[in-house]
């Protein structure tokens, strides 16, 4: 039986307990670039066991929100060592979690006349916010088969990028509807190639991202995010008890770090593949009408899961593993400044010891 406050080897990165801060996109960027506010941000949430970061692009066309950080120019790089060194400052680890977002885009978004892409040329439904106001998501352009292999090589960049940045690993986004979820869905990946069709041709992309990734950097200190079943940004997976199962069983053989999975209402899916999975397992768990708090500890101690992934309610209490000790108290996230503005709701949450 494990805790909540146990240390955790994480494929040779100790975590001093299982209190995971999930990956939020906040919209807080300058254009691309982190800032001291970013720094500030997840230093302030340090005593996480560890943090994974908003998402970041891995290239320029991978892009889906304005103000998101990218992890692709010598810029960037620097501005993130900012904030790894903040962090490890104060004790933290912290993984960079890179997401192409695919077709979930729009070409305003975009620099250079540059237009999203996806697995197949699908629109999905749905509307964007762009910063000028509500647009139709747009047809994306489907990646041929050069591109695909070269968008592979630029997750792999931006995982040497993020370990010249000082983060101590990263995550892949497979999951809610972005380019890696794309690829293994069955309605937006239309494709008759190797990269599309049958199960084992649809979890080839996702499979062969990780694989660069963990050769690039060392498996160790990759993980992969997952949300089977999830139906966010127009995605439909009716084989989704048989994707993710051969999904996991196609990546064990790489030794990443962790298998992180954004469940949906599919617990007996989720205990399936924590059987089959061979590393950690980081569970956000299934609670439809709350966020993730204190009542999910026990997934911990029946052995569900090895580490516990907290969004909103880390978001709103910087110190929560202090909170999750203590039984609370606890401030409730404001909704109204989840994505972007100024430090109102991002870092001005205040710290136990400061609160009353």
């Amino acid at each position: 039986m494990s805790t909540a406050f146990e240390q955790l080897d994480l494929a040779g990165t100790t975590l001093p307990n299982r209190v995971v801060m999930a990956p939020m996109t906040r919209s807080r960027a300058r254009g691309t670039l982190p800032t001291a506010a970013t720094a500030e941000y997840y230093a302030q949430r340090a005593s996480a066991g560890l943090i994974v970061t908003e998402g970041i692009q891995p290239s320029a066309v991978g892009q889906g929100y304005p103000d998101t950080p990218g992890l692709h120019s010598d810029e960037q790089v620097a501005a993130w060592r900012v904030v790894t060194d903040a962090v490890h400052e104060a004790g933290g680890r912290i993984f960079a979690q890179l997401m192409h977002a695919g077709r979930i885009g729009h070409p305003s978004v975009l620099p250079g006349g540059l237009r999203p892409v996806g697995a197949s040329a699908v629109r999905p439904a749905g509307k964007l916010f762009t910063g000028t106001g509500l647009e139709e998501f747009p047809t994306p352009v489907e990646l041929t088969g050069a591109e695909v292999e070269a968008t592979i090589a630029d997750f792999a960049a931006a995982a040497r990028n993020a370990v010249a940045a000082g983060f101590d690993g990263v995550e892949l986004h497979g999951a809610n509807g972005y380019l890696l979820h794309q690829f293994l869905a069955g309605n937006s990946n239309l494709r008759t190639d190797e990269w599309g069709g049958p199960v084992e041709n649809r979890i080839r992309f996702v499979v062969e991202v990780a694989r660069a990734t963990a050769d690039a950097i060392g498996a160790h200190r990759v993980g992969l995010r997952i949300s089977p079943a999830n139906r966010y940004n127009d995605i439909a997976e009716d084989d989704h008890e048989q994707l993710y199962p051969a999904l996991v069983d196609a990546i064990n053989p790489l030794g990443l770090a962790y298998l992180h999975i954004a469940e949906q209402d599919q617990r007996p899916l989720t205990l399936e593949l924590r059987k089959r999975f061979a590393g950690a397992l980081i569970l956000n768990p299934h609670t439809p009408d709350r966020v993730t708090g204190a009542d999910d500890l026990g997934l911990l101690e029946d052995g569900t899961a090895d580490a516990l992934a907290f969004g909103a309610l880390f978001l709103a209490n910087p110190d929560l593993p202090a909170r999750l000790a203590s039984g609370g108290p606890f401030t409730s996230p404001d909704p109204t400044t989840f994505f972007g503005g100024t430090e109102k709701g991002y870092t001005d949450y205040p710290a136990l010891a400061t609160t009353g």
